[in-house]
């Protein structure tokens, strides 16, 4: 086997296994939430895209800066899965059923529900944030920003990217992820971009909490391992001691 063969193994093996065998028994039934994610993701752009759907798709899923925090909040979950506009739509549909996909048959559909929309929350708070500090600050943003609408499914795909890396142990890859979307601000400074900065920085969080609490689960098991008491030197000793 080449070294390149053996990295590839010990990168993405953990993720193969976990996926091969639902795949295998099962198809695509192995992950149906991420294919009610493309249908719905689908279905909206179809909606979003006629004259009659259009102001209906805004009111329930389009995000923007400069609207009232409790009504970005009520948008943000459907904002997921209204792809972007100015972008093809075919590149979210393939972004959620292979991220979503692969997530779902590593974590679960609700890990992945919640870190999809962790990291969509954190982008989309980080834009009122941005705005706040201004265009003189590093991370903040022009006021012109708070108008962009705030739609896709690409800040949850990033991060759901991160976290899986982390959780499969394929650093290499996650680590390939963050220097992306860094390159990505560097070369094309928007609004986009550094939401998916933000959305890393959120999952990376959730990623130390997680490893904060099993690194505590280890440390209560290992202080209730089993081991006897310790004794007293009277009950160590045996009878005829404890007469003498």
């Amino acid at each position: 086997m080449t070294t390149l063969a053996r990295w590839a193994r010990a990168e993405w093996g953990p993720l193969y296994a976990a996926v091969r065998g639902p795949l295998r028994e099962r198809r695509w039934r192995a992950a149906p939430m991420a294919v009610a994610a493309v249908c719905l993701t689908a279905a909206l752009h179809f909606v979003h895209h006629q004259a009659w759907g259009y102001g209906f798709v805004q009111n329930v899923g389009a995000v923007r800066a400069e609207d009232p925090l409790w009504l970005a909040l009520l948008r943000t979950p459907l904002s997921l899965f209204v792809p972007a506009l100015d972008l093809p739509v075919w590149g979210a549909l393939a972004q959620i059923l292979l991220v979503f996909g692969i997530a779902e048959l590593c974590l679960g559909w609700w890990r992945t529900l919640a870190v999809a929309y962790l990291a969509t929350l954190a982008g989309t708070l980080y834009a009122r944030l941005g705005i706040w500090l201004g265009p003189d600050s590093p991370l903040g943003l022009p006021a012109s920003d708070a108008w962009v609408v705030d739609t896709g499914p690409s800040a949850a795909v990033v991060g759901l990217a991160v976290f899986l890396g982390r959780r499969c142990r394929a650093y290499v890859t996650a680590g390939a992820v963050i220097v992306a979307m860094v390159v990505e601000v560097v070369l094309k400074e928007n609004l986009a971009g550094k939401e998916h900065l933000a959305a890393i920085a959120g999952v990376l969080v959730l990623c130390a909490a997680v490893e904060l609490r099993q690194w505590r689960s280890r440390v209560r098991a290992g202080s209730g391992s089993g081991l006897p008491p310790i004794q007293s030197w009277k009950a160590r000793r045996g009878p005829d001691q404890r007469r003498s």
